[in-house]
């Protein structure tokens, strides 16, 4: 009899095959349908109906069998570091921690909204040992990506999930497709010199960040909860040879998919053609429902759409101030990924794209996608002015609005005059305030910026713009302003305060934080009484953020 390779897959794995990885969640309060039968498109049915708000992982559906039917899985089942050829995914599953685990944190609206579970399952022993990568879910078959990419501007082979599991797919009540993927859960062939673990500090900040750009309403990819243990992962944090004991931390985190542009790069460079156009007709045929799959231009415009998104999200992140790197990471050292690089770095990305497409694309295709790509400029810019705009309350149009802005951002960058409170304590201050050039105290950033010879001259300006919106009024400017210009957002100083008290196993910053930052916009005494909208510390002056690649 023929089986299918994910269901062959699994019950290989649930014969024995395998040692030391995680027992399936199954039984009391487990999850407790039968694993698909040989047919792929007719699975076995559930023992148990699927409910909505559901308290227990029973009855709950994540799978893998639409990645495992669609595409080639790696030949070699062992796990060991290896280039790996001819597929997409590796069968590989999380390594459990080796002591106790405690959940940190957990996200409500994602357990609730998108995973259709109830809030009390996080009190269950499954769904600690499920986020920890203790336990799978019966019928899912985890998977390391394999993918390459450039780094620093270089070319640099075989990347791929060095230290991630993509443990399911969960289609939801809405309809929508989610892949659960667990950072931090061990190594697989991708993990090079890697240990596969991530360590606490990283996945705070990466628990918190995920869910404070949603929050922003900027596309990013959603943190569902945050664990720890107390195995020791050793790092050396500054790349100075002091290395020191962390704890291993997981976070499980969710997205629409995982696929990047170095998925595609792999492929390319490996000459796998025929692989690369499969992987490509399923991105689109899953993520680009606008693009008819019968289009003999599918992947013509499937880089528009790209070029488009990307243009929009780095616009976005730079509305908020937001940079992979704003702080300059000690591994960054020529600086590429700092917050002036970003629309830049996302041109230099495009362009690795469309060089891997090319092979794909004939003569007329190519030539119209780099025009296409020579207009990223020109999006980016737009939509960049399109926020800033906003940011300031100037509705309608005026030929002088990209001159204001250009010389509000001049004034902050002499007087390094701080970003987010520039913009919020504008939406806050009245004009008549402005126009007398009377600052309150409160208003700290602003009497940063006030220090500058010109601050007089551009608020001259700024409120002539202001008076010229018939029918506006002072209090609606300030509402609308205020609902797009944060209070609160996730500074590196928030997130190291909250990362010293978890390392003492105090994880009440890490919870306040999140409450927080899900209503950056509304004023909040639990944040006021923080500090989060003063100053920040004189002790985050030299604070440096570093990545956790081992």
């Amino acid at each position: 009899m023929w089986w299918p390779p994910w269901l062959a897959a699994w019950l290989a794995w649930a014969a024995g095959a395998g040692a030391g990885r995680p027992a399936p969640l199954c039984g009391s309060g487990g999850l407790c349908r039968a694993p698909p039968g040989p047919n792929a498109s007719h699975p076995a049915p559930s023992h148990c109906p699927r409910q909505r708000g559901a308290a227990e992982l029973c009855a709950w559906p994540l799978s893998s069998e639409s990645l495992l039917d669609t595409f080639p899985v790696d030949v070699t089942q062992e796990n060991y570091v290896r280039n790996v050829r001819n597929c997409i995914f590796s069968i590989v599953y999380p390594t459990p921690f080796k002591s106790r685990v405690r959940l940190v944190a957990v996200s409500k609206e994602v357990l609730e909204n998108i995973l259709d579970l109830d809030i009390s399952v996080k009190g269950t022993s499954d769904f600690l040992q499920f986020v920890s990568g203790g336990k799978v879910i019966l019928g899912s078959v985890p998977l390391a990506h394999r993918y390459g990419g450039h780094q620093f501007g270089s070319w640099a082979g075989q990347l791929g999930d060095g230290r991630a599991h993509l443990i399911g797919v969960y289609t939801n009540r809405h309809g929508e497709r989610w892949e659960l993927q667990l950072k931090g859960s061990g190594k697989t062939p991708y993990s090079r010199n890697g240990d596969g673990r991530a360590v606490l500090r990283s996945s705070v900040r990466e628990f918190l960040c995920s869910e404070a750009m949603h929050y922003l309403g900027i596309p990013t990819s959603r943190a569902a909860s945050l664990v720890v243990s107390d195995d020791d992962v050793w790092r050396d944090q500054f790349y100075n040879g002091n290395i020191k004991k962390e704890r291993g931390a997981v976070v499980l985190r969710l997205a629409k998919s995982w696929f990047r542009i170095g998925s595609l790069e792999i492929l390319a460079y490996s000459g796998e053609l025929d692989l690369q156009r499969r992987l490509l007709d399923f991105i689109i045929q899953e993520h680009f429902p606008s693009i008819a799959m019968n289009d003999s231009n599918r992947y013509l415009e499937f880089f528009s759409t790209v070029v488009s998104e990307t243009a929009n999200l780095i616009a976005l992140w730079m509305s908020v101030g937001f940079a992979h790197d704003f702080v300059p990471n000690t591994s960054d050292d020529e600086r590429r990924y700092k917050i002036g690089n970003q629309a830049n770095v996302g041109l230099f990305n495009l362009n690795k794209l469309l060089q891997a497409l090319k092979p794909l694309l004939d003569p007329r295709q190519k030539q119209l996608a780099s025009q296409i790509l020579e207009g990223y400029g020109e999006r980016y810019y737009i939509r960049f002015t399109e926020l800033f705009k906003t940011k300031l309350g100037l509705p309608g149009e005026n030929e002088d609005d990209n001159y204001l802005i250009a010389f509000l951002l001049k004034l902050m960058e002499d007087t390094k005059a701080d970003f987010t409170m520039t913009f919020r304590q504008l939406s806050e201050i009245t004009e008549d305030q402005l126009k007398e050039l009377h600052i309150p105290e409160e208003f700290w950033a602003l009497q940063d910026l006030g220090k500058h010879k010109l601050f007089s001259e551009w608020v001259t300006m700024y409120l002539l713009r202001l008076n010229r919106n018939k029918g506006d009024s002072d209090t609606k400017r300030r509402t609308r302003m205020t609902t797009v210009n944060p209070r609160y957002i996730l500074r590196n100083w928030m997130a190291e305060s909250a990362v010293q008290k978890a390392n003492l196993n105090d994880f009440s910053e890490v919870q306040l934080l999140q409450q927080i930052l899900q209503h950056p916009f509304q004023r909040q005494q639990a944040a006021e009484k923080a500090g989060y909208s003063l100053r920040p510390p004189a002790w985050a002056k030299d604070l440096k953020v570093t990545t956790d690649n081992c």
